[in-house]
């Protein structure tokens, strides 16, 4: 059996990453948790009996951005800006955290005319606007051998979030995430933004297994075919009204259909700003192939101190293996190697949240 997961909370300066006070005080109210490409929140309590002298610089909303540290690996594990502080007459205050995928969402990227560029190129070209007067943020590229275009004009006040979340939803779209590293003194923290073909280690056959039953306390597997959940055929569409309106190619399940199964269409604008008839291709293909059978989600409830340690057996990214002796849902057992599209982690519950997603 492992040890129970506790956590060290420090406040820090966004814009240099160090640390301004231990939070020993500072509680959770929920389960922490990272997603791939995509801003994740947290809300806190902070008891002012026992305040760490500093607690006000080190939770000031838009400067300061909360850190927690496993203290048995010494990994940080999640860190959020601090937005909202509520505090008066009670004897705690209310703060609450975003990761720092939403500080992308409040810069821009300007405008760029990225031709024939690799992809890790065009997202570091696209977040570097980003490294200007913000946090410590470290652009870790790798090449992926694809070449594409992206073009990026001010005037259509595009976030570089949104601009980072509609590449990745390209078809052969590069993966991103922001983690979070100790800085080279120990003495505060980096943030190095991942940029792979796929973010993450994926082999066939993972060290982390959780099994049930054994490390596993319950699992969920979701499977849904609801509009926006599951189509056959899938097109996506421009701004516009009426024919003049850009559209793509359909994308269609002919297997699937030729297999027996009835054409359900979906049509959805990816985002604002589109132009280009290949990108519109691409933002199709890539749905109408996850969309395809439907979403099937896998919700594993680890028992935190049995289960493989986030951030040293496993991560954000990383195929896991979930093995099922037998269960209700099935009873002749189950065998599952899948991504980790996110997680979270709630330590006075025990409990450690792997969320699998099945790709094809």
């Amino acid at each position: 059996m492992g040890a129970p997961y506790e956590l060290a909370w420090y406040g820090c300066d966004l814009r240099t990453g160090a640390i301004v006070e231990d939070l020993p005080v500072l509680k959770p109210t929920g389960a922490l948790g990272r997603k791939l490409g995509a801003t994740t929140t947290l809300q806190f309590d902070l008891a002012l009996a026992g305040a760490s002298i500093d607690w006000e610089a080190a939770t000031a909303p838009g400067r300061s951005m909360v850190v927690a540290v496993d203290q048995a690996t010494d990994i940080p594990l999640w860190a959020g800006a601090v937005l909202p502080r509520d505090g008066g007459s009670s004897t705690t205050v209310q703060i609450g955290a975003a990761t720092l995928e939403c500080y992308l969402d409040a810069r821009y990227p300007g405008t760029q005319s990225l031709v024939g560029m690799d992809q890790a190129a065009v997202v570091s070209a696209l977040v570097t606007p980003a490294l200007s007067s913000g946090p410590p943020i470290v652009i870790d590229a790798v090449s992926t051998g694809v070449t594409m275009d992206y073009l990026t004009d001010d005037g259509d006040d595009r976030t570089i979030l949104s601009c980072l979340q509609e590449v990745m939803s390209l078809e052969g779209g590069p993966e991103w995430t922001i983690d979070v590293a100790w800085n080279s003194g120990h003495s505060g923290f980096v943030f190095p933004l991942r940029v792979r073909s796929a973010v993450g280690t994926q082999a066939t056959s993972p060290e982390a297994v959780f099994d049930y039953p054994g490390s596993v306390a319950e699992y969920t597997l979701s499977e849904s075919y609801e509009q926006g959940k599951g189509a056959t055929r899938v097109l996506a569409r421009g701004e516009g009204e009426g024919s003049s309106r850009l559209t793509s190619s359909p994308r269609t399940a002919t297997a699937l259909i030729a297999n027996g199964w009835a054409l359900w269409e979906y049509r959805f604008t990816p985002a604002t700003g589109v132009t280009d008839p290949d990108q519109l291709a691409k933002h199709a293909a890539k749905t109408g192939d996850l969309m395809a059978q439907g979403a099937q989600v896998w919700t594993v409830q680890g028992v935190a101190s049995e289960s493989p340690r986030l951030g040293r057996d496993w991560t954000l990214g990383d195929t896991i293996r979930l093995s099922v002796d037998h269960s209700p849902r099935h009873p002749a057992g189950a065998e599952l190697v899948a991504r980790c599209w996110a997680w979270e982690l709630e330590p006075s519950a025990n409990r450690v949240r792997p969320i699998l997603v099945e790709e094809g």
